[in-house]
């Protein structure tokens, strides 16, 4: 293992970016989210990408040299037209226009579409979060969960996302979470390190549950609750991909193939002004302390640690200083 700053992580992913096709803008914002990823332990969304971020600009499945287009088709309704380019600077190009549009009306819609994986879909609404508002995000990925009872894959893990401002640029909750009982990555990961996964995670291809990680990723995973977590499945798939212009999971190609048609992916957020609520800080103070009265008991999201240094794996760093390096 090798203890690594942030800054150096975001500076070699940068580098890695910039090398294999990316400009600047689109390099730093991916970066930016690799590292926060990282900073929170979340390896699925940091590192873990970093080398099919490289392969899928080399082939193009990615475009990193595109500039995203931002559109108000109504006063409170923001699309951004990611170009097949990467989520994060498309977030960025309308995360402004989208918090001025809620001031303006209470509550926005922000729609990026065309859009490469978003990976963290807590990392988005953490930052409407931050700039006093409440955000909630939905998105969708390649198919790999069958209607309860079912084998057909006919969508992705679909996360949910949820942040609430603390009113003093902090973060009073949030949660970040795929439909599915466990995410894709933590199956993919278990498989490359040769180890089970307790059942319950997935079944296989003739829907039977499995322990079996390869049996699984040719399976499906299971929604978490059952029926309920695949309506929320559901819910995430019409609003990013029937909202956000992107392509339906079942048409979506494993997200890290090294080629292929694009990811071509909607997120979807609805933006919140908690200002145009009267008496909101004092219902969520209170909230705060009735969630927290208990010992070990915290509002979701609360006592997370941020890591300054983080420890990866030496194979992993080897990996991405090599990315970084290759002319």
């Amino acid at each position: 293992m090798v203890q690594v700053s942030l800054a150096i992580i975001e500076e070699t992913v940068k580098a890695a970016l910039l090398t294999h096709g990316a400009e600047a803008f689109p390099a730093a914002e991916v970066a930016r989210a690799v590292a926060a990823a990282e900073a929170i332990g979340n390896k699925i969304c940091g590192l873990y990408y970093v080398e099919s971020y490289c392969q899928q600009l080399t082939s193009g499945r990615v475009k990193g040299d595109v500039t995203p287009n931002v559109t108000t088709p109504r006063s409170a309704t923001v699309h951004v037209d990611a170009q097949f380019g990467f989520a994060q600077p498309a977030f960025a190009y309308g995360l402004p226009v989208a918090l001025d549009a809620a001031r303006q009306a209470g509550i926005a819609s922000l729609a990026v579409g065309h859009a490469h994986t978003c990976t963290s879909l807590g990392y988005f609404t953490e930052q409407i979060a931050r700039s006093g508002f409440i955000g909630i995000g939905f998105t969708n990925a390649s198919p790999i969960v069958a209607a309860p009872g079912g084998k057909t894959r006919v969508i992705g893990t679909n996360p949910i996302a949820f942040s609430v401002p603390d009113g003093a640029g902090g973060i009073a909750m949030q949660f970040d979470q795929s439909t599915t009982t466990v995410a894709l990555g933590k199956i993919t990961m278990a498989k490359a390190a040769g180890q089970t996964i307790p059942e319950g995670w997935a079944v296989d291809a003739e829907g039977n549950p499995t322990t079996d990680p390869d049996s699984a990723l040719k399976g499906s995973l299971v929604s978490m609750g059952g029926y309920k977590g695949w309506g929320f499945g559901l819910m995430a798939e019409i609003l990013a991909a029937g909202l956000a212009g992107g392509v339906l999971s079942q048409d979506v190609k494993p997200l890290k193939a090294p080629e292929g048609a694009p990811h071509d992916l909607g997120q979807y957020y609805i933006v919140i002004d908690p200002a145009s609520a009267s008496g909101f800080g004092t219902k969520l103070a209170a909230l705060t302390e009735a969630a927290s009265a208990d010992d070990d008991a915290r509002m979701p999201g609360q006592n997370k640690e941020v890591m300054d240094p983080v420890e990866i794996e030496q194979n992993v760093w080897d990996l991405m200083e090599k990315l970084a390096s290759t002319s």
